[in-house]
């Protein structure tokens, strides 16, 4: 079972080699769109990437849910996430901190709660699982 170091340090070489960027930007804290400037294009190739150097399988929209937030759901009013909406993130992004979210829930922040700690803890679950 990889250590937890040993995890972050796999998913910060995917990341750099994904996005290009270097390794002192890829901090445990670093948002990949904000910080690293990911694209949604790329979010499909960190997925290929995090499956093939860490041989698991990752199923479309799990690590990164897709329409989270669409307006026309009970989910967002006014451009914030409701309570319901809080909810759902933390039922479908069980690795994401959800409660730091919590704190500012414009739609528009939902994107920083993809992070590289985010992605750590989703591969390491995935590791102990088995699957």
């Amino acid at each position: 079972m990889a250590t937890t170091e040993e995890v972050y340090e796999k998913v910060q070489e995917t990341l750099i080699d994904a996005l290009g960027v270097d390794d002192d930007e890829v901090t445990a804290d670093a948002t990949l769109v904000g910080d690293l400037g990911a694209e949604s294009i790329d979010f499909l190739d960190i997925v290929f990437r995090l499956e093939k150097n860490f041989s698991i399988k990752i199923p479309r929209g799990e690590l990164f849910p897709e329409n989270l937030a669409s307006a026309d759901s009970s989910f967002v009013a006014d451009g914030v996430v409701t309570a319901e909406g809080l909810e759902e993130l933390r039922s479908k992004m069980p690795f994401a901190d959800i409660d730091k979210f919590a704190d500012d829930p414009k739609v528009e922040n939902i994107q920083d709660l993809f992070t590289v700690n985010m992605i750590v803890k989703y591969v390491e679950a995935k590791l102990a699982s088995g699957e």
